[in-house]
Order: structure tokens, then sequence, then C-alpha cells
């Protein structure tokens, strides 16, 4: 095994510890039943591509080179909130149940939604004054 950096590695454990606690809360907290719009991986989606949209931006465009913070907001933030897999999983319950509308519903909008909030968080890095 190549060598590996244990504060890069804590870095992405920590950041992917918050936001998977912020995906769980979120499904808690907006829970859908089955056959009705997945509102928490839709929101937890959407947020997490807006911010690996402005955390990318932000760090490659606006902050000096740091070997921690991609690692930990990046890989680790972004990484736990986000939810392809839950994605993947509530379309093969639509399938089953026969709602392909909703299926082609939610994959449009999600897709559409993610590259939506991309473009405006970087957008918004862009735009924002550089301070000196």
């Amino acid at each position: 095994m190549l060598g590996h950096d244990n504060r890069e590695l804590a870095a992405v454990f920590v950041g992917g510890a918050l936001g998977t606690l912020a995906r769980v809360g979120l499904a808690t907290v907006a829970a859908t039943p089955h056959g009705h719009w997945p509102w928490p991986t839709f929101i937890a989606n959407v947020v997490g591509a807006f911010l690996l949209g402005y955390f990318t931006t932000r760090l490659l465009e606006r902050l000096p080179l740091s070997s921690y913070r991609r690692p930990l907001l990046g890989t680790g933030l972004c990484g736990g909130l986000t939810t392809f897999s839950t994605m993947q999983v509530e379309i093969l319950g639509m399938l089953e149940h026969h709602n392909y509308g909703l299926v082609a519903g939610y994959l449009a909008a999600s897709v559409a939604a993610g590259l939506v909030a991309v473009h405006l968080a970087t957008g918004l890095v862009r735009r924002a004054e550089v301070r000196r």
C-alpha cells in the first residue's frame, strides 16, 4: 500500500460524519411515504451539489492551496451528504409500484436541479469581491 496522510484521512472522516449526520437528520425530519416525491434525498443531493460547486470553486480560485480543505469539505462533507445509492433504491421502488411519471420527473429534476445548483454556486463565488 502506498503511503497515506492520516490527517487527510481524518479530514475525510470528519467531513463524511458531518455530512452523513445532516442527511440522516433530514431524512428523519422530512420522511416521505413510498410512492411520493422523496424530498429528503432530493434536497440532500441538490444542497450537496450546491456546496460542492461552492467549495470547489472557492478552494481552487479564491483560497491558498490546502491539503485538508478539499478532503474535508468535498470528499467528506459533500460525499456524506449526497446519496446517489439511496436515489437508485428509491427509483427501483417507484418502478416496482409502476410510478413511471414520478421516476421520470425525479430523475430529470434531480439532474437539472443539481446542475443549476453547481452553476449558481460557482457564479456566486466568482462574482464575490476578492479581498486583498
